[in-house]
């Protein structure tokens, strides 16, 4: 599992010119699922993702998670996380994971970030051509990946 969290100051998804989900202050999340990801790698990235300290506090330290700052979630779905570009120039998304698997696992995904973390959570839409719009804030911008667990 790979997700690229940008910290952000406000953020929507638009699909088919209707707005799915927007937030103000908190992360774009895009999501990549590989094949291989099970329900221990949903939880070990939501964990992650719940209390990285990328929030400043009063000294300006970035010390604070974003359940500390009170932030939200926009959580997209995005296999082309997986894009194999070493050969030629067309990319390869082999080790993206089927839809029947990266669905269900992207929406543990999401529960976990609203149960255990209690987060609010927006979302895009699964598979579909979406416009993400949003305001990176610092800019931060952190990769986090389930293969490089502790």
């Amino acid at each position: 599992m790979r997700v690229v969290i940008q910290r952000s100051k406000q953020a929507s998804v638009t699909v088919d010119g209707q707005v799915t989900g927007a937030i103000d202050s908190g992360y774009v999340l895009l999501v990549g699922l590989t094949h291989e990801d099970t329900l221990e790698d949903v939880r070990y990235v939501a964990k992650k993702v719940a209390e990285l300290r990328l929030w400043e506090d009063e000294e300006g330290k970035m010390n604070r998670s974003i359940v500390e700052h009170g932030g939200e979630i926009l959580s997209v779905s995005q296999f082309t996380l997986y894009a194999d570009t070493r050969k030629g120039r067309r990319p390869s998304f082999i080790e993206a994971a089927r839809p029947e698997k990266a669905l269900p696992l992207w929406e543990a995904f999401n529960e976990e970030l609203k149960s255990t973390y209690g987060l609010k959570v927006e979302t895009g839409v699964f598979g579909a051509m979406m416009d993400v719009s949003l305001v990176n804030d610092g800019p931060v911008t952190i990769i986090v990946e389930s293969k490089a667990k502790e």
